[in-house]
């Protein structure tokens, strides 16, 4: 059960109010509000141009007096379809009853990462609503000849406060559709929400039960062949000539750096790409591209790389203050590559004519899949339609666009539809992996075991650099490391590129995952050193920071800190400020056996401002504590000669149901204005807690992920 506190309580331009025989149409802005080194890139470097003007979504009152509201973004099971579905209904005074969603058009969509779902996008839901509800307060008030002051409305129903008459939305959409709106309406107070801060049936839910909802797995259209993708095992390699289409194929379409084999269903698809003989073209520079030689050229750069300039964050004098500290840690720490290993394999319908393309595909960026086609196609944006659909996991891997252009390229070929997919062994191969990073914590302290100085240095290589989104002395995959909460006057933060070929992308918390692991540890063995409980010194370091201090306190506190651990059990804490949140982790975990860790329990508490949902940041939570896990005990893609290890889930582990812990969520809240993100911000404390409770029970420090490669079970 969760433990909840109470909850604390833009400008747009003019829109136009479409409408047509009982249904009114309300235009609202949905741009983007990037925060991130990541966000601002994606946002700096559109296929198509988004970043100059408001993306349009629509709010749609229904003849049966039920409302649609628009979603523009990818729900891929997060939560924020319906979470921004709660912002307008909140301003439209309507019931969760009469709440339904709509995709909206390619032109109006957004991208969907970085955990900007909700908090980019919120206000401008608020607002949309709420301009919808004044037009059509406005156009009741006219019909009776009265101010639209003596207007009241509840559930989509508006009342005249003089003679009690009563009017639905339906029923004055279309005189609705003719006022123009205001681009400053006015808002509910949230001491006076109704549904914003609950925890509201999810929206996508009942379609997914009772198996009607649609899946890009799911998709089917009339006259389709189904193709499956042969890549090139080797990063770099390039198919050296087509080969013959087999028996049971329709045809087998080049792709560079792969072959599609086609198929009347996808099965035959699969089974003959799977005994295609392919000849490739290996440059001989995927040699270098094996896990011990990235390894290796990572402890070169560790020592003489060029950080990028300027340092990512330099405060003071980081290097002098630790150079004369009295207590100073040096330690670092490695990660490996992590595959995305989304439960829904990649996989996209393409129908390309020679005036037309249809795509219907789970993707984070409906409008890159859309510049995806007009690239392929020469076919203007208005020839090219999307059809997002639902996603079976995303984690940042479905917003590339790899598998979108083959099946665009075999649908073009073969003059047909065409449904691709990949298989399991090819998605976990020919991943954008989350970078491989080695990172160098220097923390000095005073004789009063106050911290002087933070030093990071974070070698890794680069997803902006590699998309050239960065420039060549640029700095990525610092989050975790710079802004941390922690008083320490003397700060210094440094990103070396690795130089590495092996492709890599947005895995959820990106940096955040690399970085929190290296400090959190770091911090754990610092307070050992200087013979403090690893609590009690993290509370010394946020005396100025109130709010991170109590999401702190309330985990240790439901964990119980400050209670001894039963025989054989001990505890680990961390914490995480990321995606405008802060979340603590407290874990306690045994050893069944030697060698094996077993998570008890986990007290997990977040604030992310103001909890839109409450159930929703609970179920993400939980989700990114579990994924958490996983991949810190087993999670890792070695490489040998440019070809991955990870290949299905016989050697790419997850967290079995019977080995999930315990797992409870605190919600502080702090305030609409501190509005943050959720989807990514449990996973990056998982592993740094889990790391310091094994130390506390062993004696042993773990700075490599993962924790057990070589481990094929956990113990019950």
């Amino acid at each position: 059960m969760s433990k909840r506190t109470e909850t604390k309580a833009g400008t747009v331009s003019r829109r136009a109010f479409l409408g047509g025989g009982a249904t009114v149409v309300a235009m609202f802005a949905l741009d983007a509000a990037p925060g991130s080194k990541m966000a601002r890139a994606i946002a700096a470097n559109l296929p198509v141009d988004t970043s100059g003007g408001p993306v349009n979504g629509w709010i749609l009152v229904n003849a049966d007096n039920s409302v649609s509201i628009a979603f523009g973004g990818a729900e891929m099971g997060q939560g924020i379809l319906t979470g921004l579905a709660q912002a307008a209904a909140e301003e439209l005074m309507v019931a969760w009853s009469q709440v339904r969603t709509q995709v909206a058009p390619t032109s109006q969509s957004y991208i969907t990462g970085g955990s900007f779902g909700i908090r980019a996008n919120f206000l401008k839901m608020r607002i949309a609503g709420a301009q919808a509800r004044e037009v059509l307060l406005a156009a009741a008030a006219a019909t009776w000849g009265i101010d639209a002051s003596a207007c009241s409305v509840s559930d989509g129903v508006i009342t005249n406060t003089v003679t009690s008459a009563t009017l639905t939305y339906a029923q004055v959409a279309k005189a609705a559709s003719a006022l123009t709106p205001s681009a400053s309406p006015t808002l509910t107070d949230a001491s006076k929400f109704r549904m914003v801060g609950r925890s509201m049936a999810r929206l996508d839910l009942p379609s997914k039960v009772d198996g009607s909802a649609v899946f890009g797995i799911d998709v089917r259209v009339p006259g389709m062949l189904y193709a499956a993708v042969k890549n090139c095992p080797t990063i770099g390699g390039t198919l050296a000539r087509t080969p013959a289409t087999p028996a049971g194929a329709i045809a087998v379409v080049p792709l560079g750096n792969a072959v599609a084999v086609v198929a009347s269903n996808t099965w035959a698809a699969f089974k003959a790409a799977s005994s295609l003989s392919v000849a490739w073209t290996i440059p001989t520079a995927a040699a270098q591209l094996t896990t011990s030689t990235i390894s290796a050229q990572a402890q070169t750069l560790m020592a003489t790389g060029t950080a990028g300039s300027p340092a990512a964050e330099r405060v003071g004098d980081a290097p002098g203050a630790y150079g004369t500290a009295v207590t100073r840690i040096e330690s670092t720490y490695q990660l490996p590559y992590l595959p995305h290993v989304c439960m829904e394999v990649l996989n996209c319908t393409a129908s390309v004519t020679p005036t037309s393309c249809e795509v219907w595909v789970p993707t984070q960026a409906a409008s890159w899949v859309q510049a995806t086609a007009m690239a392929i196609t020469g076919l203007p944006a208005s020839a090219v339609t999307v059809h997002p659909t639902l996603l079976g996991g995303g984690l940042g891997r479905k917003i590339e666009q790899d598998y979108v252009s083959q099946a665009i390229k075999v649908s073009k070929a073969v003059g047909k539809p065409v449904k691709l997919t990949w298989r399991r062994e090819e998605d976990l191969s020919h991943d954008q992996y989350r970078p491989m990073g080695l990172v160098r914590v220097r923390l000095g302290a005073d004789s009063g075991g106050r911290l002087t100085s933070i030093a990071t240095r974070t070698v890794a290589p680069s997803p902006l650099a590699q998309r050239g989104w960065m420039a060549p002395t640029g700095n990525d995959n610092v989050e975790g490391a710079e802004g941390l909460p922690y008083a320490a006057a003397n700060r210094l933060v440094e990103y070396v590129k690795h130089p590495a070929a092996v492709p890599v992308g947005f895995w959820r918390s990106v940096g955040n995952s690399i970085n929190c692991f290296a400090v959190e540890s770091a911090l754990d063995e610092l307070a050992v050193a200087l013979k403090q409980d690893p609590l009690a010194y993290r509370r010394s370091l946020l005396a100025g920071d109130p709010r991170t201090l109590a999401v702190l306190d309330r985990a240790a506190a439901d964990i119980g800190w400050n209670t001894a651990p039963a025989k054989g059990v001990a505890r680990g804490i961390a914490l995480s400020n990321g995606f405008g949140s802060i979340v603590a982790l407290a874990v306690e975990v045994s050893q069944p056996t030697a060698g094996v860790m077993k998570v008890n329990r986990v007290a997990c508490a977040v604030d992310c401002g103001l909890a839109v949902n409450p159930g929703q940041v609970e179920s993400q939570m939980q989700g990114g504590i579990i994924q958490g896990i996983g991949t810190a005990f087993w999670g890792q893609t070695t490489f040998a000669k440019g070809v991955a290890s990870s290949r299905n889930f016989s050697n790419t582990r997850m967290l079995l149901m019977k080995e999930t812990p315990s797992i409870t969520v605190s919600i502080l809240q702090s305030g609409l204005e501190s509005l943050g993100g959720i989807g990514e911000v449990a996973v990056p404390p998982t592993a740094p807690a889990l790391a310091n409770a094994w130390f506390k029970l062993t004696g042993a420090r773990l700075r490599s992920l993962p924790f057990f490669p070589g481990a094929n079970r956990m113990d019950d």
